[in-house]
């Protein structure tokens, strides 16, 4: 199937189930793409649907949408985002943050996304994440993890765009939001974030050995090899890229190729 897009034409493959995806990380404070280290010191990027478009072009697999304010004031602000969005590009879409009612996830899915990722609502009252999977099914439900180590090969879970501390061990956590519904893990290093230093291993590899839904990486990619990294030891079914593809250090054209020149199973793309 073919899809055009803009000044470009892409030829999309069948998706294969064991295929490690490729998604970019969108984090919108208002109306602008925005990126920090450590989730602060927030710097503004550019309009998220630009780059959203240009991460479509380049072959992502997914796009995941982060309100990154959304806790403070109580809600996301993303539909009118993703609706424009949802006119030009043909991926799934997973829009997180401020999400704290089945009505709340019904709006954003509404607008045109595809999934809807928790954690600070999820948090504060776990049984959204059953309501939530069981009105949508569970592959719409993904559990959104903000994960701080604590100890050697102890994390916890924060909130509130990592500032709250919630006293909530990141493992066993993960466990009981795959019992209540949870399709889906988006874990994302605090520690790592926008530090280009390489994903945490250590932590995925612990959550990874618990539970049997995809679990997406997020935080710290500094080069391609360290998508190739996290997906042979810690077992990542997914990478959630945004500071290496935001300031061009790398697209999603280069990492696709190294990523199959590993071996790994990506989904096939060819670009005319």
């Amino acid at each position: 199937m073919k899809m055009e897009c803009g000044n470009c034409v892409m030829q999309f493959g069948v998706f294969n189930l064991r295929n490690i995806r490729l998604i970019a990380r969108l984090d919108v404070k208002g109306q602008n793409l925005i990126k920090g280290i450590h989730l602060e010191g927030l710097r503004v990027i550019g309009s998220p649907n630009e780059y959203a478009l240009r991460y479509y072009c380049q072959g992502a697999d997914e796009l995941i949408y982060m309100d990154c304010v959304a806790s403070l004031y109580g809600r996301n602000h993303l539909s009118e985002i993703i609706r424009k969005a949802a006119e030009n590009i043909f991926i799934p879409m997973t829009v997180g943050g401020g999400i704290r009612s089945v009505d709340d996830a019904t709006q954003i899915l509404r607008a045109g996304a595809d999934k809807v990722a928790v954690n600070t609502a999820a948090v504060s009252n776990p049984q959204l994440i059953r309501d939530i999977a069981r009105s949508f099914g569970s592959q719409c439900m993904v559990l959104s993890i903000e994960a701080k180590q604590i100890s050697a090969n102890r994390w916890e879970v924060y909130t509130d765009n990592g500032r709250e501390r919630t006293g909530l061990d990141v493992v066993e956590w993960v466990k009981r939001g795959v019992n209540l519904g949870a399709g889906e893990v988006l874990l994302t290093s605090v520690d790592r974030e926008g530090t280009r230093k390489g994903f945490d291993i250590e932590l995925l590899k612990a959550v990874t050995a618990q539970v049997s839904v995809p679990v997406i990486a997020s935080g710290g990619m500094g080069k391609a090899e360290d998508l190739v990294e996290v997906v042979e030891l810690g077992s990542a079914d997914a990478v959630a890229m945004a500071d290496i593809l935001h300031y061009k250090r790398s697209n999603i054209v280069e990492i696709r190729a190294i990523a199959q020149a590993a071996g790994l199973g990506v989904r096939h793309y060819e670009q005319d």
